[in-house]
């Protein structure tokens, strides 16, 4: 493997590959590992440029198939194919490598995602903002970027988690290194992934997207996604934001396990849609 990429497994049974947001790793997924594993091969990986992750040859969209690439080879490393779970930075990897490589992937989760910018321009400002974060961060360090993350309107949310919580994520996000977060945003960023939308209609195999009710913008990418894919559902969890995961754990694992474990053969018996309206093609143990 040209970019090894440092895992923890937890279970045995079918691979469930992990995927993290920026500042986030192998520990982002801990709370939810164990109800994984329950089903699974349970397997978390740290990203390029976190913890002791190393950082791809390239950086740009070069550096960013490179990734894309590596996991693909973690997938085959764990005897894959193998379910893909993704959040926000992950999830938008996760897309890349279904697109990609999709005989490695059997589903895939993908948490407050996107497929990417529609116009260079955008994609060109993206970047230079993402430089200007990566700049901050060699100047300033982890600890004062962190700071003032934690404050965007994106993470509101998460604020209502308890205090011992909040502590434990700004420690994690923390421990990394600025010169590898900064290597992250630069081939990892939403400015250097393609623009996947038009891609979106040949991706032959189910899609669970999830999003936080509070979360107004990546709840509207989702549903903009849904209508793309031949096979998607669109989960809306309500009390929380952007990572759902980390502030509803419970209604996450319940919702993950039930697509996971949905059998092929009966994909579409278990999933019940209104054909006249992709809003309303809600798995139906999420119903009431």
């Amino acid at each position: 493997m040209s970019l090894s990429l440092p895992m923890s497994t937890r279970g045995s049974g079918f691979p469930v590959l992990l995927l993290h947001g920026f500042a986030g790793s192998q520990g982002s997924w801990e709370e939810l590992m164990e109800g994984l594993a329950t089903f699974s091969k349970a397997v978390a990986v740290d990203l390029p440029g976190h913890a002791e992750a190393p950082l791809p040859k390239h950086s740009g969209e070069e550096g960013f198939f490179e990734v894309v690439d590596a996991l693909a080879e973690c997938i085959e490393g764990i005897e894959g194919p193998a379910d893909v779970v993704g959040y926000s930075q992950g999830a938008r990897l996760a897309l890349a490598l279904a697109l990609r490589h999709p005989q490695r992937i059997r589903r895939l989760v993908l948490e407050s995602g996107t497929a990417g910018l529609d116009s260079e321009e955008l994609r060109l400002k993206r970047r230079e903002e993402d430089e200007a974060k990566a700049v901050l961060l060699e100047q300033q360090g982890v600890a004062a970027f962190m700071d003032a993350w934690k404050q965007l309107p994106l993470f509101a949310t998460q604020a209502r988690l308890p205090l011992e919580k909040q502590k434990a994520l700004q420690q994690r996000r923390k421990a990394h290194s600025a010169s590898g977060l900064a290597g992250a945003l630069r081939c990892m960023g939403l400015g250097v992934q393609p623009h996947f939308w038009p891609l979106l209609s040949g991706l032959r195999l189910p899609v669970l997207l999830m999003s936080g009710e509070e979360d107004a913008k990546f709840s509207a990418l989702a549903q903009q996604m849904l209508c793309a894919l031949p096979l998607a559902w669109h989960t809306l969890v309500p009390g929380c934001g952007h990572a759902v995961h980390l502030e509803s754990p419970q209604p996450w694992l319940k919702a993950v396990l039930g697509f996971l474990r949905a059998p092929e053969s009966k994909m579409l018996d278990r999933f019940q849609f209104d054909m006249r309206s992709r809003r309303a093609r809600i798995p139906r143990w999420e119903r009431t």
